[in-house]
């Protein structure tokens, strides 16, 4: 009978037995995520973690992927999923629960993140462990990541100017990224991406800002009429996102099958999260360039005046999460700091 970690502890500790007696030669990890398995994170990431997994605990560790919330709830609860227990671990964003972990802003501003997926997750743990460690100190964090430059999909024709945002109704993933369209003149919704196929299909929205990766799986391709890069060196916003394990389950394993845990935590699992997204924007914008979309990348002047809203929102930010007693301008600056680290080489 398989059983998850939880299970296990709560019948060895039934009937009296050490911790490590009860399950140290067959733990079962359920992880979840929102995604569909086709997704580049899943299919790049998870998939290949879990064997690693596998692999290296000699079969002791036994990793379950479950799919587009099959065991039940929605996006936004992921995080408390993951601390309760009710999933070992899981695919989390913190931006799905706007307030929460401002600290993780910091890597959704405007033009924070590089075009590098990769990279700027190796930056965004770095920052994480410095200003996020303790806001997320009820779950055990294994890598955070960002995605690759996010694209404007839209119907009809595409986006040329800054004028062009006026008066559109466009799905958005974060406050910042919300707060930004929202300052263009476009009307920013709200939703998980699995909601976004559907609600443009429906018309409740003309377009909306996702990363080449999550086109296909999306199909939103077959939606949208047309799409538009930003270009340039840093990319319009981003969104942040964590693979965590819930504490208790971390903390009741034995030492050897943490240290596999914790071989594969860390900058270089990030990073390798990262590049999960970056082989799916190179897969995603390949299709696409396939088809008879259009896409248009914007001229120097349009990113020149995005890039000037963009630093006052960050501006504004960072008054924001001043005023609540955080360090907003030394967050920027070390996020700034990181991604050129990282980047700029």
């Amino acid at each position: 009978m398989k059983m998850t970690l939880n299970s296990v502890l709560a019948g060895a500790v039934a009937l009296g037995l050490s911790a490590t007696a009860g399950f140290a030669q067959d733990v079962t990890l359920r992880c979840q995520h929102f995604l569909s398995p086709k997704g580049s994170v899943p299919r790049y990431f998870m998939e290949p973690w879990a064997r690693k997994i596998e692999e290296e605990s000699n079969g002791r560790i036994k990793v379950e992927l479950y799919p587009a919330m099959q065991l039940g709830g929605k996006p936004p609860a992921l995080y408390d999923q993951i601390r309760d227990g009710v999933i070992d671990c899981g695919w989390a964003l913190p931006a799905y629960t706007p307030g929460r972990f401002p600290e993780s802003e910091a890597f959704e501003l405007p033009f924070m993140t590089s075009m590098s997926a990769e990279a700027s997750s190796r930056a965004a743990w770095e920052f994480s462990e410095k200003y996020l460690m303790e806001r997320m100190g009820d779950v055990h964090l294994m890598a955070v990541h960002v995605h690759g430059p996010g694209v404007i999909h839209t119907k009809g024709d595409p986006l040329k100017s800054t004028a062009d945002f006026s008066g559109l109704k466009l799905r958005g993933p974060s406050r910042q990224a919300n707060a930004l369209l929202e300052t263009l003149g476009a009307t920013p919704v709200g939703m998980p991406v699995p909601a976004f196929p559907e609600a443009l299909s429906k018309g409740v929205v003309d377009g909306g800002v996702i990363p080449w990766e999550i086109v296909p799986p999306l199909k939103v391709h077959e939606l949208a009429d047309s799409h538009t890069q930003i270009g340039g060196d840093r990319a319009l916003y981003n969104t942040f996102f964590i693979w965590a394990m819930n504490k208790n389950t971390y903390n009741s394993l034995p030492d050897d099958l943490k240290a596999i845990i914790d071989a594969n935590s860390g900058a270089d699992t990030s990073a390798w999260a990262g590049a999960a997204m970056d082989q799916g924007d190179a897969a995603g914008e390949e299709l696409v360039g396939g088809t008879d979309n259009m896409i248009h990348t914007l001229d120097d002047g349009v990113v020149a005046e995005l890039r000037a809203i963009g630093d006052a929102q960050t501006a504004a930010w960072i008054e924001e999460v001043t005023s609540k007693g955080l360090d907003g301008a030394g967050m920027v600056a070390l996020a700034q700091e990181l991604v050129a680290k990282y980047s700029d080489n």
